[in-house]
């Protein structure tokens, strides 16, 4: 359940970031231009470098975590064959330090140990599940396609409407989704909502405005 967790509320960053960096990308040229081609290229480009750069980003932070904690199984392995008596007092020591009494610890650790000694040592001592590794290619994949459709709200919003209204739909749509965004973090993480959505909201409109902004200084200089 809590690694379902991670993944849901590292699915909702993701699309959060999606949002984010593409709404700031179109409302920036939307401010230095009103050509619907010039929004949907710019918006295309942001979407595929940015879905892009977060699954390479995933993969490899991923898999050098997966490479530790593969290291420390192999040398968890390597005691278990050489020094087995030392490793089944260091794991009741581990016990005993969690509360147990010496007896008990030791009877416990005996236990897990004859049932599966690596997954007792790998989890108590390394905090790793053996068989729950994390996959850096279903990473990548979940963080690509994460961002793929937070970015493909700003960017239909924005390519989609009348040139009259497609700043402030833009904007609102935005708004709304990543309110949503600091509403669905928040729960997932069992933390205020308000506090989340509000920090949210208010860093995607700073966003939106400081890139309208840039957008409409070099839209007038190369006027």
């Amino acid at each position: 359940m809590g690694g379902r967790l991670n993944w849901l509320r590292a699915a909702v960053l993701g699309a959060n970031d999606g949002v984010v960096s593409t709404a700031g990308l179109v409302v920036g040229v939307a401010g230095a231009t009103s050509s619907a081609d010039a929004l949907l290229t710019a918006g295309l480009a942001g979407l595929l470098a940015g879905s892009l750069s977060m699954a390479a980003g995933e993969y490899v932070s991923v898999s050098t975590q997966r490479d530790s904690e593969q290291a420390a199984l192999d040398q968890e392995r390597q005691e278990l064959r050489t020094t087995p008596e030392a490793e089944l007092a260091e794991l009741a020591g581990l016990y005993r330090a969690k509360g147990l009494d010496a007896e008990l610890a030791q009877a416990v650790a005996v236990q897990l140990t004859r049932h599966d000694a690596l997954a007792a040592h790998a989890e108590t001592e390394l905090g790793i599940d053996p068989d729950g590794l994390a996959n850096p290619w279903h990473a990548a994949f979940a963080s690509f396609l994460a961002f793929t459709v937070g970015a493909l709200l700003p960017l239909l919003a924005m390519v989609l409407p009348p040139a009259s209204v497609r700043l402030p739909i833009t904007v609102v749509s935005v708004l709304a989704a990543l309110t949503g965004c600091g509403w669905i973090s928040a729960l997932l993480g069992r933390a205020p909502v308000r506090p989340a959505v509000l920090r949210n909201v208010a860093g995607g409109a700073l966003a939106m405005a400081i890139t309208y902004g840039v957008g409409e200084l070099l839209g007038a200089s190369g006027a």
